[in-house]
């Protein structure tokens, strides 16, 4: 997995929580959804890698 990638992954994973978070703390539904869209983009984008790096290992 590239660094860059890895970091782009994280970080949207890390500001996902934060924004459903602050969300959770407000009580605003909108928010929590936003965040929780966010952190699962940044999952499905580290996941995305690693699938990369499987096959890029194996060839």
């Amino acid at each position: 997995m590239s660094a860059s990638e890895k970091a782009k992954a994280k970080v949207e994973q890390v500001k996902g929580t934060a924004k459903k978070e602050a969300g959770r703390s407000v009580g605003n539904e909108g928010m929590i959804a936003k965040g929780q869209a966010k952190q699962s983009k940044g999952a499905a984008r580290e996941a995305k890698e690693k699938v990369k790096d499987t096959f890029k290992d194996r060839g």
